[in-house]
């Protein structure tokens, strides 16, 4: 119950409800981070992290697959630069195109984010039916390729 009397459930719409989550899920990532060495852990860190992990991409493909423009994607990759995750390299086979590469302590930060996420990935599936986050999968999948677009 609110103070005021209200249950939770009659004043919080789903937009307050996966604010709230979001800001619970990143905030479990930054402590566990934390508490392995990684103080500086952003929320666009974990996507990026996974994608450059993946080997040396250009700031277009990473734009692509987020979503956003590039300048929003050079903010991101500037920052992993700036922390020492991640350097760039020119294209073999394009000298005028550069590729993003994680370096020796990106990829360690790689390694520590993913691990961190199927661990609270885990502990979701030890909490919630197989059919319910199957649903709650669905309907966030829906908000994120739905929902101002």
């Amino acid at each position: 119950m609110l103070s005021w009397g209200v249950a939770q459930s009659e004043v919080m719409l789903f937009g307050d409800v996966l604010a709230l989550a979001r800001r619970s899920w990143v905030r479990a990532l930054r402590q566990s981070l934390a508490a392995q060495g990684y103080h500086d852990y952003r929320r666009s860190d974990g996507l990026a992290l996974r994608f450059f992990s993946l080997g040396p991409h250009s700031l277009g493909a990473f734009a692509d697959l987020t979503g956003t423009s590039r300048q929003a994607a050079r903010k991101v990759v500037t920052g992993l630069i700036d922390r020492g995750y991640a350097t760039l390299i020119t294209d073999s086979r394009d000298a005028r195109r550069r590729l993003v590469v994680l370096t020796n302590e990106g990829d360690a930060y790689a390694d520590a984010v993913v691990k961190t996420l199927e661990k609270l990935n885990r502990h979701i599936q030890a909490k919630v039916a197989p059919d319910e986050l199957r649903v709650a999968i669905d309907v966030l999948r829906f908000v994120r390729d739905n929902i101002g677009r």
